[in-house]
């Protein structure tokens, strides 16, 4: 049997080690310090939370585990020069631009382009970014050209189950061992060997895989997808204002019904509630972000649309556990912490 070969590119030199494990109790800071994407976060409840990230670089290419205990909705791109595969764990329920996600789905997505998730609690999935030139180096090889184009969208497809598992289940091995023994993945050889077995199985799951079939649910969806970002755009473009469901209707082109059903489909809250939410998030990541003497809580609530600072403490407090005050006193590298 011919044996793989593949020439790949090295990461730079760095002193960052290959592996990194996180593990996040403030929603704010969900999509911080992450190299291949750029992601916003807003936790959906108000429980603590308790999310983890493995982060493997393996070359130029990445694994990326996340889990998380809690409901979360996220707009995340992914960055030039990477194409991201996302397998699903086993309990994973949530939907992607308003399609469901599972353990038989893989969203394949190219760079620069956002995506919507919204996934409820006990989510797990690990991503795969690698850059399209490493795909073809490695088929051209294995004298494979032409079998798998490179992406311009965002698309969901449907492998062979046992071929999504096998996927999910080697990714959630090497991320296994990789918080285990970290130092074995800072060596070049761990990580050569590692790119191949990763295309080798992506290769595998891809050549069974079919798009999606979307029923008339999932049209519906989508539509309350769209719905719920075109009034997420507008309380982010008019920060200062009073949210007013009939201004939210007029942004999205809809009636005040079926902006309800929308939020409440995708999201399992009322618009205002969640844009509220929202805003309460954006108010947090300014506060650890301030260094002293840059802000106050006052300019930060009035940027953001509170007008009653009682009522605005009160809700902080409710959705992040401490009062806006005690976000400030704190140092922005322990915020982050």
């Amino acid at each position: 049997m011919e044996k793989p070969v593949s020439t790949f590119r090295t990461a730079p030199l760095s002193p960052k080690p290959a592996v990194t494990v996180v593990e996040i109790s403030d929603p704010t800071a969900v999509g911080e310090n992450i190299e291949v994407i750029g992601q916003d976060a807003v936790q959906l409840q108000s429980s603590p939370l308790r999310a983890k990230r493995i982060a493997v670089r393996l070359g130029a290419s990445l694994l990326l585990f996340y889990s998380t205990n809690q409901p979360i909705r996220t707009r995340t791109r992914v960055q030039s020069g990477l194409v991201a595969y996302v397998a699903f764990g086993p309990r994973a329920v949530g939907t992607l631009n308003g399609l469901p996600v599972g353990h038989d789905r893989l969203l394949v997505a190219a760079a620069d382009i956002e995506v919507d998730f919204v996934v409820a609690a006990a989510y797990e999935s690990i991503s795969f970014f690698v850059p399209p030139d490493d795909i073809q180096t490695h088929l051209r090889g294995r004298r494979r050209e032409g079998e798998l184009r490179v992406p311009r969208g965002v698309e969901l497809l449907q492998p062979d189950p046992a071929a999504a598992h096998a996927l999910y289940d080697w990714g959630r091995h090497l991320i296994n061992a990789a918080a285990t023994q970290p130092q074995v993945f800072d060596l070049p050889q761990t990580q050569t060997a590692a790119q191949v077995e990763l295309l080798e199985t992506l290769l595998a799951t891809l050549g069974s895989a079919k798009t999606a079939q979307s029923g008339p649910r999932d049209l519906t969806r989508q539509a309350y997808s769209q719905i719920v970002r075109t009034a997420e755009d507008y309380a982010l473009a008019h920060a200062g204002e009073r949210l007013c469901v009939t201004d939210l209707c007029k942004a999205a082109g809809v009636s005040e019904r079926s902006l309800e059903y929308a939020f409440k489909e995708l999201m399992g809250i009322s618009p205002i509630a969640y844009l509220t939410r929202l805003r309460l998030h954006r108010v947090r990541q300014a506060l650890r972000a301030a260094t002293h003497g840059t802000t106050t809580v006052t300019t930060e609530a009035l940027r953001w649309g509170f007008w009653h600072f009682g009522d605005f403490a009160r809700a902080y407090k409710g959705c992040f556990g401490e009062l806006p005050s005690d976000t400030l006193r704190r140092q922005p590298d322990a915020a982050s912490g």
